[in-house]
């Protein structure tokens, strides 16, 4: 059922009092708002703009992004340096010994590394060649930042300094300087095999070795260097000396 609808009674209009005039200062200023950008993609804002043209916004350049070669690819880029624990073999029976491995200990730690650690000095009869004399040998462990190939380089310089000349293989030396490990990497190159591919066959190695880094691994054969001394079959004594 539709409901009745009553109109709402008028009201009496009332005499208002007239509105007084504002002061001039009185009123306020509206600041007029800034263009609105057009819709068209691109229109610089508060420009005059030509509608159908677009306008193209410049874009910061971005950095190319570094290439990522493949593993074993050079990609010319010198690699990060990065202190590596470098055992070497020190060994001499030439002349005065001991003051030959001392000075070569020195140039060594003033030219390619810092020595850390340092076995005692080591005698042994001559290996592979016995017609000669006795050979003090002694292996000491650097940090250094040189590439495997660097410090063979450094190393053979050092040999040459101390009069080291290489005219038989196994014969007499001055001065012998041979890389053992290098960190745990594993190198086949010309002229240059590390680990060193008999140390595990020799006494007069794993002896000294063993006394600094016992629990070493070799990267290869897998094995301690003192489990590796234990197995040796090489028949040589080698005695420590004292200081």
């Amino acid at each position: 059922m539709a409901k009745s609808f009553k109109p709402a009674p008028k009201r009496e209009k009332k005499d208002l009092p007239a509105a007084k005039p504002r002061p001039a200062s009185d009123k306020k200023t509206v600041a007029a708002r800034p263009a609105k950008p057009s819709a068209e993609a691109g229109a610089p804002v508060g420009k005059n703009f030509t509608p159908g043209k677009k306008t193209a916004t410049a874009r910061p350049s971005k950095a190319a992004p570094a290439s990522k070669a493949a593993p074993g690819v050079d990609t010319g880029y010198s690699p990060i340096k990065k202190y590596i624990n470098v055992y070497i073999s020190l060994g001499s029976n030439m002349g005065d010994r001991r003051a030959l491995i001392k000075d070569a200990k020195t140039r060594i730690h003033k030219s390619i590394g810092k020595i850390a650690r340092e076995s005692h000095l080591y005698e042994t009869e001559a290996w592979g060649k016995t017609d000669q004399g006795a050979f003090l040998n002694q292996i000491i462990m650097i940090n250094t930042i040189m590439t495997p190939r660097d410090l063979l380089e450094a190393l053979t310089e050092v040999e040459r300094g101390l009069g080291r000349e290489r005219n038989e293989k196994w014969g007499p030396r001055t001065i012998d300087l041979d890389i053992l490990l290098y960190g745990r990497r594993v190198i086949r190159d010309k002229g240059l095999d590390i680990p060193h591919p008999e140390m595990h066959k020799r006494n007069f190695i794993l002896a000294p070795l063993m006394e600094i880094a016992g629990d070493l691994v070799h990267p290869i054969l897998k094995k301690q260097i003192d489990e590796l001394y234990m197995e040796s079959t090489d028949p040589m004594d080698v005695v420590m000396l004292d200081e």
